[in-house]
């Protein structure tokens, strides 16, 4: 489309910088989500792996908006115990994989890559949406980011509130049976944080 506006590396450096940051603030409300039904640890696993994301973009800013999803999912991988590392890593390393070598992507595109993305991420845990897992947000939000950026944050905040009185049926959770429901999933909470993120660097 004509006009349409496109988002650079830069625009990509700010989002997992920002990403990092807000990881920070909710670190703690994450991993008090995560006591309820996980191990504990997913604030801390992922603030430190977005603080080692944001440290790695700053040192060697790669030049396309795929790089720094790619280098951004490597280092999640390398640096992330537990699930979340491996599953977040994968949703970037494909998404950026998908965009490709382009200087700048258009907000579609960017929706197709990260549709892929998640796509991989339910290939990888083998879940669905309704299975209480970070699907339940990422899945409506790739779809919703089509739309608009807002629409995105609206549907994974949505989608993660809509957590709270699922069976868990994957990850550490499903473990517990009924008692998983009336608790929020701390990785649909941390997704909705993910694409928060992106809305806000976005407006």
């Amino acid at each position: 489309m004509a006009g349409e506006t496109e988002y650079d590396a830069e625009f990509f450096r700010a989002w997992m910088t920002a990403a990092a940051s807000a990881v920070d603030r909710e670190a703690d409300r994450l991993t008090e989500l995560d006591s309820a039904i996980g191990d504990a640890d997913h604030g801390a696993n992922l603030k430190r792996g977005f603080a080692a994301v944001a440290a790695t973009l700053e040192k060697e800013p790669p030049a396309t908006p795929g790089a720094v999803l790619a280098t951004s999912g490597r280092q999640l991988i390398s640096t992330v115990g537990g699930a979340s590392g491996p599953l977040y890593g994968t949703l970037l390393r494909r998404a950026g994989k998908t965009l490709g070598d382009a200087p700048a992507v258009s907000r579609a595109a960017l929706a197709e890559a990260l549709a892929a993305g998640v796509a991989a991420v339910a290939q990888l845990g083998g879940a669905r949406v309704g299975d209480k897992t970070m699907l339940d947000a990422l899945t409506p939000a790739a779809e919703a980011l089509g739309t608009s950026f807002a629409a995105a944050r609206e549907a994974a905040e949505a989608g993660a509130l809509a957590t709270v009185p699922l069976l868990a049926r994957k990850g550490r959770a499903s473990y517990l049976g009924e008692r998983s429901r009336g608790h929020q999933d701390p990785g649909a909470t941390s997704s909705a944080v993910l694409i928060a993120t992106l809305a806000e660097v976005a407006a």
